[in-house]
C-alpha cells in the first residue's frame, strides 16, 4: 500500500480525529464534567475533587498500559485491531453514562468507573491511531497532515457541541427550545449528550476502521511477554534515541498543564464566573473554533520551522493566556483568555504529534507512540491532583488553576535542549 499517495487513506485517518473529539469536548472538558461536579456532589469544590480522582486513575492506567500494548501491536501487526477494540469499548462505556442518575445508590462510583473505562479506552485507541501518521504522511508533509487532522478534530467537537446544545439543552436566553423534548428530571437531557457522543464516535470512525490498515500482516495473537522483551531491548538502546527521551520528558511536564485545562476549563468557568450550563457550552464552541483554526494554520508553520519551534511558540502563548485566565476579573476577560488557550492548544498538540512522528524508528511506531502516550499520562495525574488539592486548601478555584503555569514554564525550559535534526537522523539510522 503506497499510503503517501492514497487520499482515501489520509482522509479516513484524519476523519478519526473528527470522530473522537466529540468525547474530549463534551464528556471530558465541557458538558459531562461540568454536569458531574454540580449534580453528583454537594458543591463545585467537592465535585472538582471527585472528578480529579477519575482523571488521576485514568492517567495512571493509560501510562501503565500504553507502552506494553504499543509494543505488542508492533510485534503482531495488530494496530488496526487495537483501534477497533478500544473504540468500541469507549463507545459502550460513554453510552452507559447516560443512564447513571445522581440519586441512585453508588452513583458517584458507577459514573466515575464508567468514565475511567471510557477515558482509558479512548486514550489507548489514540496510541495506535497516532502510530499510523508516519505511514500515511510523507516526511515533508507530516506537520500539515497532523494539523489538518487536529483542526478537523476541533471542528468535529464544535459541530457535536452545537448539536448537543440545540438538540438536547436549547438556548433559553435566545428563546431557542431544544429539538428533542427530553425529560429534564435529574438532568437526563444533559446526560443524553453522552449517547450523542457514542453514536457520533462510532459512525465517523468507520472509515478509519475500514480503510486504514497495518502494513505488516497480523499474526493473530497477543504476545505480551514478547512485547515486554521488546520494551526492555528498547530501553537498552535508549542512548540512540536521546532526543526522543528529552522530548518526552519535556512533554511529560507541559502536557500536564494542557490535561488540567481540558479537564477543568468548563468547571472553572461555571464555578468561578457563574456561567450557566448553556454559557459553558457556548464557551466551549468558541474555544473549539479557535483551536481548530490554530491547528490548521500552524501545520504549515510546523513543516517550515519544525515541530520543536512550533511547540515552543505555543507554550509561551499558553503561559500568557493561562495567566490571564487566573487574573481575569470578569467573564469577558476569561473569554479572551480562553480564545488564546484555544488558538495555541491545537498547535501544541498537533506539533507534538508530528515531532514524535519524525522521531519514531520504522519498526517501532506503535511502541514509540506508546511512550508518547506514556509521556502524556505518566504524571498527568499531578496537574489535576495539584489543582484539586490547592483548590480545597485555599477554597478557591482561581488559585487552583494558577498551578498550570508551572507545567507550561518547566516543560518549555526542558524542550529547549531538544535537537530536532539529531532526533530525525537517529530514527533514520
Amino acid at each position: 500500500m503506497n499510503a503517501y499517495s492514497s487520499k482515501r487513506v489520509i482522509g479516513s485517518w484524519c476523519l478519526y480525529d473528527w470522530a473522537n473529539s466529540a468525547f474530549t469536548t463534551l464528556v471530558v472538558t465541557f458538558v459531562y464534567s461540568t454536569y458531574f461536579t454540580s449534580a453528583f456532589a454537594p458543591d463545585e469544590n467537592a465535585g472538582t475533587a471527585l472528578w480529579s480522582r477519575g482523571i488521576v486513575i485514568s492517567s495512571l492506567l493509560i501510562a501503565l498500559l500504553s507502552p506494553i500494548l504499543g509494543a505488542s501491536a508492533d510485534r503482531g501487526g495488530t494496530r488496526r485491531r487495537f483501534v477497533v477494540a478500544t473504540t468500541l469499548m469507549c463507545v459502550a462505556a460513554t453510552a452507559a453514562l447516560t443512564f447513571v442518575r445522581p440519586g441512585q445508590p453508588n452513583a458517584v462510583l458507577i459514573a466515575l468507573t464508567l468514565f475511567v473505562v471510557a477515558n482509558v479506552m479512548f486514550e489507548m485507541g489514540i496510541v495506535f491511531y497516532n502510530s499510523f501518521l508516519p505511514d500515511i504522511a510523507a516526511p515533508e508533509r507530516i506537520g500539515r497532515i497532523s494539523g489538518y487532522a487536529w483542526g478537523l478534530g476541533y471542528a468535529g467537537g464544535l459541530v457535536c457541541m452545537v448539536v448537543g446544545l440545540l438538540g438536547f439543552v436549547g438556548i433559553p436566553a435566545l428563546g431557542l427550545e431544544p429539538w428533542f423534548r427530553l425529560s429534564e428530571a435529574e438532568g437526563f437531557n444533559v446526560r443524553a449528550t453522552n449517547l450523542l457522543v457514542a453514536v457520533w464516535f462510532l459512525v465517523f470512525s468507520l472509515p478509519m476502521l475500514l480503510f486504514v490498515r497495518d502494513q505488516r500482516k497480523p499474526t493473530g495473537r497477543l504476545d505480551l511477554r514478547g512485547a515486554v522483551a521488546d520494551l526492555v531491548e528498547t530501553f537498552r538502546k535508549i542512548r540512540r534515541y536521546r532526543e526522543v527521551v528529552k522530548f518526552l520528558v519535556a512533554r511529560l511536564i507541559y502536557n500536564d498543564g494542557l490535561v488540567t485545562i481540558f479537564a477543568f476549563g468548563g468547571i472553572y468557568a461555571a464555578g468561578t464566573f457563574g456561567m450557566s450550563f448553556t454559557d459553558v457550552m457556548i464557551f466551549g464552541i468558541a474555544l473549539n473554533v479557535a483551536a481548530g483554526l490554530g491547528a490548521f494554520v500552524f501545520g504549515f508553520v510546523d513543516d517550515r520551522a519544525g515541530g520543536r519551534m512550533t511547540v515552543l511558540i505555543s507554550l509561551v502563548a499558553l503561559t500568557a493566556a493561562a495567566g490571564l485566565a487566573v487574573w481575569a476579573p470578569s467573564a469577558m476577560w476569561l473569554w479572551i483568555a480562553g480564545i488564546g488557550v484555544g488558538i495555541f492548544a491545537g498547535p501544541n498538540q498537533s506539533a507534538s504529534r508530528s515531532l514524535m512522528g519524525r522521531f519514531v524508528p520504522e519498526r517501532h511506531k506503535a511502541e514509540f507512540f506508546g511512550f508518547f502516550a506514556f509521556s502524556g499520562k505518566a504524571t498527568a495525574f499531578l496537574g489535576p491532583l495539584l489543582l484539586g488539592r490547592v483548590t480545597g486548601l485555599f477554597g478557591s478555584q482561581r488559585v487552583g488553576v494558577s498551578t498550570v503555569l508551572i507545567f507550561f514554564v518547566v516543560g518549555g525550559i526542558l524542550l529547549l535542549s531538544v535537537n530536532e535534526r539529531r532526533g530525525i537522523e537517529a530514527a533514520s539510522a
